[in-house]
């Protein structure tokens, strides 16, 4: 597996001054995948774009070794406030790193969640803003071809104890982030429907799966996704992370490619998508994201921003603002 993180870093920065919260990115080591820690991600956000925060979100790593089950994923919350102190102390710079903490809470668990989530605050009062469970469904499994964790059970949004759990997140003011692929839209709606005093964050604009489709095929997708988006996307407490077109899923080929992928192509693919999501949640409600290191299996960190800011530059200057860092910081509550 090629990944390209490192590749584009003499690309001249585009609107360097515009400031960036990275809303979607992991930390993780001992795996498969390339080490990326708190160095190379350091590495990256001080690279030439201005980027001034990021949020960390979980990707089950990190787990204590011990104890009841149930509570070893709050070892992944505590390293995580950790990189998150680095990030404050101003010893590596001014981007706060790890600024914000999505965390991983098992909602299958119902009504036992609680003391879980009551724990997690506890250990990252200042930081942790929302939970994440991966809970993908894809029937067809290609989607889990280029997946770096375990697929998950199927049908875990229709789990009989996952809303029993789920209830608890808004009275503590935790936000959800929902990882799931395009045939699922119409299940997150209801879930939206189910909970209107809970932000949901559907990340990566909720994953059009197009493994293996020719020109033809994503174009079909395309047009079925944009409209499961646009349906979605009237629900007010629905929140878009705006990105994660560097994952092979997409089925866009950067991830393929030996040779290194500018940010001028990568805008070319990449606009339609990217405006279909704005177009749908509109600016107020949708935060750009790297979602690093799993995007740099087709492209580096420069070229990646550099492609955004192409794709949104028509837009004004208080639609950019929301973009680049203001629906992150409000959403996450971050104290920049």
């Amino acid at each position: 597996m090629i990944f390209k993180r490192n590749e584009g870093r003499d690309e001249a920065i585009l609107d360097p001054d515009i400031p960036i919260v990275d809303s979607h990115i992991h930390l993780f080591d001992g795996r498969p995948t390339p080490r990326y820690m708190f160095p190379e991600h350091l590495a990256d956000v001080t690279a030439g774009h201005r980027i001034i925060a990021s949020v960390y979100v979980e990707t089950n790593a990190f787990f204590r070794t011990s104890g009841p089950p149930l509570l070893r994923p709050l070892g992944e919350i505590e390293f995580a406030n950790g990189m998150g102190a680095l990030g404050a102390s101003g010893i590596y710079g001014d981007c706060r790193i790890c600024a914000g903490i999505v965390g991983y809470a098992d909602f299958t668990q119902g009504d036992a969640i609680a003391d879980y989530l009551d724990r997690a605050i506890q250990l990252a009062p200042d930081r942790l803003r929302g939970v994440r469970q991966v809970v993908i469904e894809d029937p067809t499994g290609r989607f889990f071809k280029y997946m770096s964790m375990p697929p998950p059970p199927p049908g875990l949004l229709r789990h009989p104890k996952f809303r029993e759990g789920f209830r608890h997140l808004a009275q503590r003011g935790l936000s959800f982030d929902a990882p799931v692929v395009d045939n699922q839209l119409a299940e997150v709606a209801q879930l939206a429907d189910a909970f209107p005093d809970t932000t949901i964050v559907l990340d990566h604009m909720g994953t059009a799966n197009g493994v293996d489709q020719d020109a033809a095929g994503l174009a079909t997708i395309f047009k079925a996704w944009r409209t499961s988006l646009l349906e979605v996307a009237r629900r007010p407490n629905m929140v878009c992370k705006v990105g994660g077109l560097g994952m092979a899923q997409w089925g866009l080929g950067f991830d393929t490619r030996p040779d290194p992928v500018g940010s001028a192509e990568l805008a070319v693919a990449w606009r339609p998508y990217v405006e279909a999501a704005i177009e749908a949640f509109g600016p107020e409600r949708c935060m750009l994201e790297s979602n690093f290191p799993p995007d740099g299996r087709s492209c580096g960190y420069v070229p990646l921003w550099n492609a955004l800011k192409m794709i949104v530059r028509g837009y004004t200057d208080q639609e950019k603002a929301a973009l680049f860092s203001g629906t992150a910081t409000r959403i996450y509550r971050l104290a920049l």
